[in-house]
């Protein structure tokens, strides 16, 4: 398992516009129908990634606690499907449903959000706040596949909480860790 981690996007950064293709719905989505009224969850993910596949119960469980308070919740494989053909919309569609995600799963095929997120590994996690200002990147939490310490998505929750109560999100975050995005080659 090769092991990349988050490349940090600036604090403040305002997250950048999109619309792509929904793999469960086939609808395009927008980020501005996707915001929550509290602020937004965007997570770059895929299906074959050791390390996704590892925290996805927990990002589910994260989105259900927290979709309900105005969070909005948005995960986006932007894998080359060409190379890597388990990460294709018909199987990300698959994977949703299976997982049970109870947030949309797009489908970034010119990799141009991706790059526009400065994203790089799966799984790597954004969260913006109602204006749309990055307030948190990085890891889930400390659980990696072995490494024994249970997925509960301390990092991640405790800047959603922050925002939620109107205090500051702690500063010092800690970058994911997961594999690298599967960039097409030129």
């Amino acid at each position: 398992m090769a092991r990349t981690p988050s490349n940090m996007m600036p604090l403040g950064t305002k997250a950048p516009g999109f619309t792509l293709t929904d793999t469960v719905s086939g609808a395009e989505k927008t980020l501005k129908e996707l915001s929550g009224s509290h602020g937004t969850v965007i997570m770059f993910i895929c299906n074959h990634c050791p390390f996704v596949k590892h925290v996805n119960a927990g990002i589910v469980a994260l989105a259900k606690d927290y979709q309900d308070k105005g969070i909005g919740f948005v995960a986006i494989s932007s894998n080359d499907v060409e190379n890597y053909p388990q990460d294709n919309p018909e199987l990300m569609k698959e994977n949703a449903l299976v997982e049970g995600f109870t947030f949309p799963y797009l489908f970034d095929e010119s990799q141009e959000i991706a790059t526009a997120y400065d994203a790089a590994c799966t799984p790597d996690f954004y969260f913006f706040d109602s204006e749309l200002c990055l307030v948190y990147r990085g890891q889930l939490d400390d659980s990696r596949p072995g490494n024994g310490i249970p997925v509960t998505g301390r990092d991640i929750r405790n800047a959603l909480d922050a925002v939620l109560s109107g205090q500051k999100v702690d500063p010092n975050q800690k970058p994911s860790i997961g594999c690298n995005i599967k960039w097409k080659v030129a």
